[in-house]
């Protein structure tokens, strides 16, 4: 299924680039050129406001629903029942947000090079259907693990800008990201929690990015739109011999982002 959001996603990208890029080279009127040399500069400096959803690629160990755990397993179910099969895990996606700081060089007439450090926020959901077996019956139960995450991100991304029309310029984007997660091992998570076992991620991945925007050049400073999609390599749940991070072989993020860039 991500597979296919991630190929409708680069065909709809590839499919605006060729629209933006074949626009008519000459205006049928007179339109006012906002800052005519802004692309000749070397440096470039500004910041991002975004918005991100965050999911999971969740890959259970093979025959989960076949494997019974037993009570040591089962840290928070109570009473403690005799054992219980894992059925599904899920991943639900939850809205976040992203500011960051741009700087910019420029490489080229269509070539910038990209450093974006980032701070960004955001949960993630996983939600457990569990069979539990007691003396006398079994239980289908449901489990929600929130994972909130407060992230350092350290991206560094190659911009490929098509000609300039008017006011107007789209550009394809891709890169590599470095990201600290602050927020999953929290000892205050464990405080808040101390009755029901949480579910802690790595605190370090590496992403790959790809995305689609345009920039349109205001009087005094430039305003940029982009759709992003990131894919993190990394496996980034941390196993604690437990009914909630054991049955999952590999666990992955992957993140889609709206952000607006001011520059």
């Amino acid at each position: 299924m991500f597979h296919l959001k991630v190929k409708k996603f680069l065909t709809l990208a590839c499919i605006a680039f060729m629209l933006f890029s074949g626009l008519p080279a000459k205006s049928q009127r007179s339109i006012v050129i906002n800052m005519p040399r802004y692309d000749d500069d070397l440096f470039h400096f500004g910041f991002v406001l975004g918005f991100n959803m965050s999911y999971l690629t969740v890959r259970p160990v093979a025959d989960m629903q076949h494997i019974v755990w037993d009570s040591t397993y089962i840290p928070d179910i109570l009473p403690m029942p005799n054992g219980a099969r894992v059925l599904s895990i899920e991943s639900r996606p939850t809205p976040g947000f992203v500011i960051s700081i741009v700087s910019d060089l420029r490489l080229g007439n269509l070539f910038n090079l990209r450093f974006i450090p980032s701070l960004s926020f955001g949960d993630r959901d996983l939600i457990y259907s569990v069979l539990v077996y007691n003396k006398t019956d079994t239980t289908l139960m449901s489990f929600t693990k929130k994972v909130p995450s407060t992230y350092i991100n350290l991206p560094i991304e190659l911009k490929y800008k098509a000609l300039r029309y008017n006011n107007f310029r789209p550009y394809l984007l891709a890169g590599v990201q470095y990201t600290l997660d602050l927020a999953s091992q929290a000892k205050k998570r464990e405080q808040r929690s101390a009755d029901q076992k949480i579910v802690k991620f790595n605190q370090n991945d590496v992403y790959l990015e790809a995305g689609v925007g345009f920039d349109l050049y205001n009087e005094w400073f430039k305003l940029g739109i982009e759709l992003k999609m990131m894919y993190g390599l990394m496996d980034v749940l941390k196993r604690e011999h437990n009914i909630y991070t054991d049955p999952i072989a590999k666990l992955n993020s992957k993140i889609f982002q709206l952000s607006f860039t001011f520059e």
